[in-house]
């Protein structure tokens, strides 16, 4: 099936699903909203994950030519490429 890579792995629209379901869940059984999915900005979640995804060994594609998990973890952030998220991680860190 297109969109499948193994047992494992779904289908984006399959991820919005479940991702949707889940955070009404979460709503209803504590009350409290989880946070906002960041695409795009410079909140401090956004920084923590470039910073740390950017720092982290893996390819961007699979031997089929499919992009990993590593590759759609940083497109779901807003990233196009480790290289993306380590520019923009050097950018807007906290300086010490």
């Amino acid at each position: 099936m297109a969109g499948y890579e193994g047992p494992f792995k779904i289908s984006e629209e399959a991820y919005n699903r479940r991702n949707k379901k889940m955070r009404s869940k979460h709503k209803s059984e504590t009350g409290k909203t989880l946070g906002s999915k960041q695409t795009s900005g410079k909140g401090k979640r956004r920084i923590s994950f470039a910073c740390r995804f950017a720092g982290m060994a893996g390819s961007m594609k699979t031997k089929s030519g499919e992009p990993t998990p590593y590759a759609k973890a940083l497109k779901k952030w807003g990233f196009g490429s480790r290289e993306a998220a380590r520019k923009f991680c050097n950018a807007n860190k906290a300086k010490k």
